[in-house]
């Protein structure tokens, strides 16, 4: 059929017909159809109907310095009539990736010593998963292979990210996880320490099950533990005190290396350049994406520790070349993005933004529905937070996930004009706006997401769902 054959159709049909979309229910969404975003600016994005709303959310963790920087559509622009494309094989190069991997090296956290770029979050993990087993293999350790992520983590869903995810979801229908990929608790406090017990007591706790699980394991199988600085996806779930010190402990006795999965943390979400500065993480090797381009242009980065790296380069008499690489790894537009975000968030300092305007933040929304009967828990730090309903908030009693709480809830901050997003297997809505938001911006959110719950509220006195305590 010629194009001008084709019957004209709206967007959303046309949608329907043609586009397979990531994390959606498919026949739900083919009755639904999508909400279709043509337009951003700031913090602010707009719908093909005209509807404006505040993305809350930055895309999906990602757009950290905000929609629509000329800054970034020149450099783009200028990258691409200068070199669009070239590979970084057999020892190719291009000058933006060049000085991308070495500014990288001067602000990540820990020893990081070499950068391997890729595409995604996702692929980025399957790379240091690949990397840790070259490590031990190199290093004449064949048998030290298992991989220890935690209950309700996420870090991506190609075939190893996905095993390495603690969530259901991205494991059921898809014969995942992996062989010699374990979960260990979530350090979630409010749920799951024991009555009185203080927040270091339940880090020791922790710790002690993570070192009994290594025990149980083998510490000679054991190569390395993932860990998201606070846990974004799986609820805003910011670990208790002591936390990192004391699982580090715990890895360093048995030579277990760490991995930080800085994806959503990374680049001034939690308020410094990385989440594992805020927390004390010294790691092996850290995962980073989303806001090392702002999300522009696809890029993600597996940073290698000096500690790695060298056995790496030991190995080559033995091995040859490092077989592993993308066609697109060190893209040179990629990186030409990566380099202007950076500019801007280091010249806007916008990590300390994300501080200041990010405390401001969890002020208001304390002040306003702290006290809510619906609200059991807010947490987070910076610009990440995520608001926990619960039934009954004196017991900590969490709603039946059959009401679908957080759905209707996120339904109704969209009907307000408020992009937020429900948790899976959870009855929490986070938030995670662009490091540029403001405080008025931030009263606005707070004002829309309080009389979104309010509604809720009402509506599930009158269908019966809920009942005043």
């Amino acid at each position: 059929m010629t194009a001008s054959a084709i019957p004209a159709v709206s967007l959303e049909e046309m949608d329907k017909q043609s586009l397979l979309h990531p994390f959606t229910p498919l026949a739900d969404h083919l009755k639904v159809g999508p909400k279709v975003i043509v337009e951003g600016k700031g913090v602010r994005i707009k719908d093909n109907h005209g509807k404006e709303y505040i993305d809350a959310m930055a895309g999906l963790w990602c757009v950290n310095i905000g929609w629509g920087r000329e800054e970034m559509a020149e450099a783009i622009s200028a990258q691409v009539r200068k070199l669009s494309y070239f590979h970084s094989f057999a020892s190719m190069a291009n000058e933006p990736a060049i000085r991308l991997a070495d500014r990288l090296t001067h602000i990540a956290p820990g020893q990081i010593s070499k950068i391997f770029f890729g595409c995604t979050g996702s692929d980025a993990n399957d790379t240091n998963v690949k990397i840790v087993w070259y490590y031990n293999n190199l290093r004449g350790k064949p048998k030290k292979k298992k991989i220890i992520s935690r209950l309700r983590a996420y870090h991506g869903v190609t075939v190893a990210a996905a095993s390495l995810t603690g969530l259901e979801y991205a494991h059921k229908a898809f014969d995942l996880p992996l062989p010699n990929i374990l979960h260990t608790d979530t350090p979630h406090y409010y749920f799951n320490a024991e009555p009185g017990m203080s927040e270091r007591e339940y880090s020791k706790q922790l710790a002690n099950n993570l070192e009994q699980l290594i025990l149980k394991e083998d510490p000679e199988t054991v190569a390395a533990f993932i860990a998201e600085p606070i846990m974004g996806a799986g609820g805003v779930i910011v670990p208790p005190e002591g936390y990192f010190e004391e699982v580090q402990a715990v890895l360093r006795k048995y030579d277990v290396l760490m991995i930080a999965d800085e994806v959503i943390c990374g680049f001034g979400r939690c308020g410094q350049w990385f989440g594992s500065q805020v927390f004390g993480i010294e790691p092996d090797i850290v995962t980073a994406a989303k806001g090392l381009t702002s999300s522009y242009v696809p890029m993600s980065a597996s940073m290698i520790s000096s500690k790695v790296w060298d056995v790496l380069v030991e190995g080559t008499s033995k091995v040859g070349a490092f077989g592993h690489g993308f066609t697109y790894s060190a893209h040179p537009l990629a990186a030409a993005a990566a380099l202007a975000n950076l500019d801007i968030m280091e010249r806007e300092d916008l990590p300390g933004n994300s501080a200041k305007v990010g405390a401001y933040f969890h002020k208001k929304l304390r002040e306003s529905v702290k006290d809510h009967p619906l609200v059991g828990e807010i947490r987070g730090m910076a610009l990440i937070a995520a608001v926990e309903l619960v039934e009954d908030k004196s017991q900590r009693k969490p709603f039946p996930f059959d009401l679908k709480i957080a759905p209707r809830l996120n339904k109704l901050c969209m009907e307000e004009g408020l992009i937020s997003r429900p948790l899976p297997l959870s009855n929490a809505l986070s938030f995670s706006p662009p490091l540029v938001i403001t405080e008025s911006d931030c009263d606005e959110v707070v004002a829309m997401f309080t009389s979104a719950l309010n509604t809720l509220t009402d509506e599930l006195i009158k269908e019966g769902s809920w009942q005043a305590k």
